[in-house]
């Protein structure tokens, strides 16, 4: 696989990569600036492909764990961050997530399937009291853990709760890598409605996973209808979506052009304050401006599991396609080459955000690994 803007941009993003990487573990940014902790999603996305690249970034793989792990709250629950990233907060330790746990499980598994090394007990057992965490979050006892709002990467837009796509496909994934295969086919048979229809997330009319949906009354049911590119794009890359569905979703993605001008957008479409979805703290965020942030802001994280999904679905021409597009993304800044900004204008392209992102770097490195070896690593 040769093209000098790939090449280039993957020998850029290793050395981005190095600058993430703290006495603690891998921060969610490079520069001072940024966000100067180890966030529990950040790490381990990034560490999908750092994992990747030899040994180089096992030794800030373990501490992310080894970190994440000592500062495990006693109910189980895996810290969102340790590390001080915001003024506002008055502690060094923030939880009120439930992908963080789910990552980090995810992690463990990867660490050790990666390094052919076993983890400490200490670390297994959290990884453990975190499984047991996460079961607690399925209040029904229907296979399926619910969340709060603003409780996953999506913490403060756009407003969602009970039954996620992301939160599901993470689980599934969980499910899979800790041998409970029985329990994960319930859980992709639930999403996609084969058992109990009130608690289905498929939507064969749009051709995508809905972004949640929680209770059902008397058929008028709270849910929302906006596509989760990121959730749809882990339930092909985690196998909880069918074959059929995952061409389904990428077809969907390229109608709308979800992924223009690059990849890819966080939503689509995006929310607008008139729109009965909107919440007035909205106004307070980069997310109050349509294609700005996470309202249809163009994230390369995100693009990196869109490069996946497609070679998991065998379409390895457009992985290719996506993939030097995504290179470009990386390289454009503000102001110098190769920023690896959080996000981009979800129009015009224009960078954006913080630079230096452990998992915009990290998921550019899976997304190549991915088209160069035609398959994809750890699911």
């Amino acid at each position: 696989m040769k093209n000098n803007l790939i090449e280039e941009t993957r020998l850029a993003a290793v050395n981005a990569l190095k600058h993430c990487v703290k006495k603690t573990g891998i921060y969610a940014s490079g520069t001072p600036e940024g966000y100067q902790a180890v966030f529990a999603r950040d790490a381990i996305i990034s560490l999908l492909g750092g994992a990747l690249i030899d040994q180089k970034f096992k030794p800030a793989f373990k501490k992310s764990l080894i970190t994440l792990s000592k500062n495990q709250a006693p109910n189980g629950q895996i810290p969102n961050a340790v590390g001080i990233y915001d003024p506002n907060y008055q502690s060094k330790i923030t939880y009120n997530t439930i992908d963080s746990s789910l990552w980090f499980i995810i992690g463990c598994h990867i660490y050790e399937k990666t390094y052919k090394e076993a983890l400490p007990p200490k670390i297994k057992k959290s990884a453990e009291n975190a499984f047991v965490w996460i079961t607690y979050q399925d209040y029904s006892e229907e296979h399926l853990p619910a969340q709060l709002p603003t409780t996953d990467w999506q913490d403060a837009f756009p407003h969602k709760y009970g039954h996620t796509i992301n939160t599901e496909s993470l689980y599934y994934a969980v499910l899979l890598m800790t041998g409970k295969n029985r329990e994960a086919k319930i859980v992709k048979d639930l999403v996609a409605g084969n058992k109990r229809p009130h608690l289905k997330l498929w939507d064969e009319n749009r051709g995508y996973f809905l972004p949640w949906a929680w209770k059902d009354h008397d058929g008028d049911r709270e849910e929302e209808r906006w596509f989760d590119s990121l959730g749809n794009c882990l339930a092909i890359l985690t196998g909880l979506a069918s074959p059929a569905q995952s061409k389904k979703i990428l077809r969907f993605i390229e109608k709308e052009n979800i992924n223009l001008p690059y990849p890819m957008k966080t939503i689509f479409p995006p929310i607008r304050p008139l729109s009965q979805l909107w919440k007035t703290y909205f106004e307070k965020s980069d997310a109050r401006e349509p294609y700005h942030y996470l309202n249809g802001g163009v994230w390369p994280f995100i693009g990196g599991f869109y490069v996946a999904a497609l070679v998991k679905t065998k379409q390895l021409k457009k992985a290719r396609l996506a993939l030097e597009k995504l290179a470009a993304s990386n390289k454009i800044g503000r102001d110098r080459e190769f920023e690896f900004n959080e996000w981009l204008d979800g129009r015009t392209g224009k960078p954006l955000g913080g630079i230096y992102q452990a998992w915009s770097i990290g998921m550019f490195l899976y997304a190549h690994e991915c088209v160069k070896t035609r398959k994809v690593p750890f699911f």
